[in-house]
């Protein structure tokens, strides 16, 4: 009796052991054939590797992603499309990403813009001198400097101030000439002959012309006429008002005709050369004025024009050369001084999306737009010229679409990988390409041994591999 009673509790235990094992079988079978909607379900991917299956749902073991599952009917997400839109005419490549994993890998949007009107371009530049407004103080004859008036480099000269004073032989031997030509007129004044006074009167004038020549002026030469005395020594005077900024005049130094004494500067007119990147650069035209302002002189800004562009780009800074004129009012402006330059520009409208938006592989520049519901469309478009931190679209896009400016390049990369699953991408306009995705194969069914009974690793119809009886 008490036999029986062992063998009956045995037999409860195993029956409510099988029970669950059952329970469980039928209630993990349905998890991962249906989801709630009724779609069969037939195993999980992960949406970063799509190589990897699981046939159950749970987390990616290398990026820790969410599995998605993947439907019998040809669907790879679990929502469908968005309101009103058509996967099938949206180019290949579209990819659906859910907003965790958007969140995750920082998805960011802005909207293409329709721009227009005025900007500024702002430059750095640099005071320089008035290459015009440079003279240089020569004498032409040879000689001695005696005496030098103005002994300092950096001194504020005005024009006709004298400079320095040389002896000369030559000039002293001309004005010795002068005298006897003048006397020698005087002289066949009364002659009668007519020729001796007109060419007595002709070397005078030509005298006269060659110490005019020489830069000795007029005052000089009357003076020596009228005292009969040369002058020893002959005074330079300052061409032009302005800063000595070289000087190689010395008492008792010789001199030669291509010494240069001085060289003087007038600083009442400057140059401000700016530094204009070579993408900006056709903004820029001779004529446009320009705003100057300096460190140096804090809230004071002045006008400049342009007059001048540069024929060629720096090859280190891939920057061009604008010169602009302009007046510099009590001298407050110093060569090299640094400043800041704007330019106003006027710009007609176009299409502009942010420069990280745009995905720059060569001749290819793809462009991701949102299509709703986690759809990204990539787009191919064609790019014109940049504007800080935004770039012209010339054609690809229209105003008022949103899109892809941070994290385009994951969505590029999955992008390529469901191109290249559902025909290859480029080749989508080929017979049997087309823009869906690729629905994946029907597991085949293992195959039953000859008994009709497989063996113990389901290899029973292979000849050898039966399970024998011992």
């Amino acid at each position: 009796m008490k036999a029986i009673r062992t063998i009956g509790l045995l037999v409860v235990i195993a029956a409510a052991f099988a029970g669950g094992y059952v329970y469980k079988a039928v209630k993990g079978g349905a998890v991962a054939s249906a989801d709630k909607g009724g779609r069969k379900i037939l195993y999980w991917v992960d949406p970063m590797h799509p190589a990897y299956k699981s046939d159950k749902p749970g987390v990616a073991p290398d990026c820790g992603m969410k599995l998605e599952p993947v439907y019998a009917d040809g669907g790879a997400a679990s929502r469908p499309p968005a309101e009103g839109a058509d996967v099938s005419t949206m180019e290949v490549g579209t990819v659906q990403i859910t907003p965790e994993k958007q969140q995750l890998i920082g998805v960011k949007y802005e909207q293409v813009e329709t721009g227009g009107g005025s900007r500024t371009i702002r430059a750095v530049g640099k005071v320089a001198i008035d290459e015009t407004r440079i003279g240089h103080v020569h004498t032409k004859v040879e000689g001695w400097i005696d005496k030098v008036f103005v002994d300092f480099t950096g001194k504020l000269v005005e024009k006709g101030q004298p400079l320095l004073t040389i002896y000369s032989p030559d000039m002293l031997a001309s004005q010795r000439e002068l005298l006897l030509a003048a006397k020698a007129k005087t002289v066949m004044q009364n002659s009668a002959l007519p020729s001796s006074f007109d060419q007595s009167e002709s070397l005078l004038l030509a005298t006269r012309r060659r110490l005019e020549l020489w830069d000795l002026s007029e005052a000089q030469i009357d003076q020596v006429l009228k005292t009969g005395e040369p002058i020893k020594n002959i005074t330079l005077y300052s061409p032009m008002t302005g800063y000595i900024t070289d000087r190689k005049a010395f008492p008792q130094l010789k001199i030669m005709p291509d010494t240069d004494l001085y060289t003087i500067v007038d600083l009442s007119h400057v140059w401000i050369m700016a530094d204009v990147f070579e993408y900006e650069s056709p903004n820029i035209r001779v004529g446009q004025t320009a705003r100057v302002s300096l460190e140096s002189l804090p809230g004071r800004s002045f006008n400049a024009r342009i007059d001048f562009l540069q024929p060629q780009v720096d090859p280190m800074t891939r920057t061009l050369k604008v010169r602009l004129n302009m007046d510099n009012p009590g001298l407050m402006l110093k060569p090299d001084m640094y400043a800041d330059v704007e330019f106003t520009v006027y710009i007609p409208s176009k299409l502009t999306v942010p420069a990280d938006a745009v995905l720059n592989a060569g001749e290819r520049k793809t462009v991701f737009i949102d299509r709703g519901d986690g759809y990204f469309e990539p787009r191919q478009v064609k790019t014109g010229e940049r504007e800080g931190d935004r770039i012209q679209i010339l054609s690809g896009l229209n105003g008022g679409e949103r899109v892809v400016t941070s994290g385009n390049f994951l969505i590029d990369s999955e992008s390529q990988m469901k191109a290249a699953a559902s025909g290859m991408g480029g080749m989508a306009g080929m017979p049997g390409m087309t823009n869906e995705p690729a629905k994946p194969e029907t597991p085949a069914k293992p195959p039953k041994a000859p008994s009709g009974k497989p063996d113990a690793k389901g290899m029973g119809d292979m000849p050898g591999m039966g399970v024998k009886k011992q």
